[in-house]
């Protein structure tokens, strides 16, 4: 459900005609004005690449997490497929927006950092070492990973 709402918003961001004054952008806009108030007044390209990295974050987290099992360079390579398509969509469909190189490389950077933030947070909350874990009294030898040569085999006694 959330990764749904999450791709109408990608999709009303992305593939929309054209941004309009009304286009959501006011907090965006302040924090931008902020900065600048600051003295750190950021260049059109950067503020954009830096928003494009940020709206594939959570595109990153999401698959990773509604799909454990799919590698980590799988799911990078889900995202900079989306960002293809968002990009050739907009070269083909929408000629009142711009398809650039930059937003596909941002994007998939943005999904890149979602998937290291999930593979983070997943490494902390598992115990790193052997002394940390709880092994399987019962568990069989495969079970606990045990590689021995000797795995399977009959003692030689």
């Amino acid at each position: 459900m959330l990764l749904g709402v999450y791709l109408v918003g990608l999709a009303r961001v992305t593939l929309w005609p054209e941004l309009s004054d009304n286009d959501g952008f006011d907090l965006v806009r302040t924090i931008l004005g902020w900065l600048d108030d600051h003295g750190i007044a950021l260049t059109y390209s950067v503020t954009e690449f830096v928003a494009n990295i940020a709206l594939f974050v959570p595109f990153g987290v999401l698959v990773s997490l509604l799909q454990p099992r799919r590698p980590p360079w799988a799911v990078v390579a889900l995202g900079l497929a989306t960002s293809l398509a968002i990009e050739v969509a907009q070269l083909l469909f929408l000629p009142l927006r711009v398809a650039d190189v930059r937003d596909l490389v941002a994007n998939t950077l943005g999904t890149a950092v979602g998937v290291a933030v999930v593979l983070a947070s997943s490494r902390t909350r598992e115990p790193t070492s052997a002394a940390g874990r709880q092994e399987d009294p019962v568990a069989t030898p495969s079970e606990r990973g045990d590689k021995s040569p000797r795995q399977g085999r009959p003692s030689a006694r």
